[in-house]
């Protein structure tokens, strides 16, 4: 049965984030359609992975035999992170935007699993190929023709990470507007607001039943 790695990284709990519903939703498919099947789960937020170091780091280009213990300690972490990568058959990954870009929790996890030669940069990387839907959620709109189309800076910036160097088939969904009904100004999109969460919803029990059919197939 496949493997399905869920990462959630809002700081907020479930009942308060958009984005924690939506992955909820497309997790609860998914396992309604692979009963049998595993998720790895990692809560970003509640249980940080440590930020990448220099022993982290150089330890990735270094022969392991030749590792001082700070780099074998530092890497023997970053290197459950890849796996688990690795060994998932699809990915759920929860990126709501702050201050126009990912949770510094998400790019820690990101700067860890991006390793040159393997997981990227790599035509027999494990992870080529393997599909993941992200749930970006948003306060505002950031959509072509609005007037903050030019600072959405996450689905580039996850679509340069996740595609073009990890290798991995990516597909977003954007429940927008979440700061609808807690702001008073902007009132007059709650409706707007409303109805991209009701999206986002179906589009997460869909396209996680039609992925689970998929890797079943």
């Amino acid at each position: 049965m496949a493997t399905l790695l869920h990462l959630d990284s809002s700081v907020f709990p479930a009942g308060a984030s958009t984005s924690r519903a939506v992955t909820e939703t497309f997790r609860k498919a998914w396992e309604d359609q692979h009963p049998d099947g595993t998720v790895v789960y990692r809560d970003l937020h509640a249980d940080p992975v440590p930020h990448i170091s220099a022993d982290a780091h150089t330890a990735g280009f270094a022969d392991p035999a030749t590792h001082t213990p700070e780099q074998a300690a530092a890497f023997a972490e970053r290197e459950k992170l890849i796996v688990e990568l690795e060994q998932a058959d699809a990915i759920l990954i929860g990126a709501p935007m702050y201050n126009f870009s990912i949770p510094s929790t998400l790019k820690a996890w990101l700067d860890n699993v991006v390793l040159i030669g393997r997981t990227a940069m790599n035509e027999d990387s494990k992870t080529n190929g393997t599909p993941v839907t992200v749930v970006a959620s948003r306060g505002g709109s950031y959509a072509p023709g609005t007037p903050r189309e030019p600072l959405e800076y996450v689905q580039n910036y996850l679509t340069a990470v996740l595609s073009e160097t990890l290798g991995l088939e990516v597909d977003f969904i954007v429940p927008e507007l979440t700061m609808a009904p807690h702001n008073p100004a902007m009132s007059e999109l709650i409706p707007l607001s409303e109805a991209s969460r009701a999206k986002a919803l179906d589009d997460a029990a869909i396209k996680a039943k039609s992925l689970a059919e998929r890797l079943a197939a």
